[in-house]
């Protein structure tokens, strides 16, 4: 959660300072408004796709933490098994 938080903020940040720079900026307000909404879109887009990268990792997370849970199930029902069939072969 602490990396989704750090480059939302940095986004926020981004935008906000490019925001400024341009209404700052020595040129018209109809050209410093279509840059304005020309960076809002880019940081937008940015933000779509960062969104999208951190769910697909966060997915390949989930499916290796559930190939792991898994591979640990059976390893366990296994050494049950194995102990459940020594211990019945000692007591035979």
């Amino acid at each position: 959660m602490d990396t989704i938080k750090f480059w939302a903020v940095f986004a926020i940040g981004v935008a906000a300072g490019a925001a400024v720079a341009l209404i700052y900026a020595p040129q018209t307000g109809a050209k410093t408004r279509e840059q304005l909404k020309r960076k809002l879109d880019d940081a937008s887009d940015y933000m779509k796709d960062v969104g999208g990268e951190l769910g697909n990792r966060a997915g390949e997370a989930v499916s290796r933490g559930r190939e792991a849970v898994g591979e640990m199930a059976d390893s366990a029902q296994k050494a049950t098994h194995d102990a459940a069939r020594r211990i019945v072969k000692f007591t035979s």
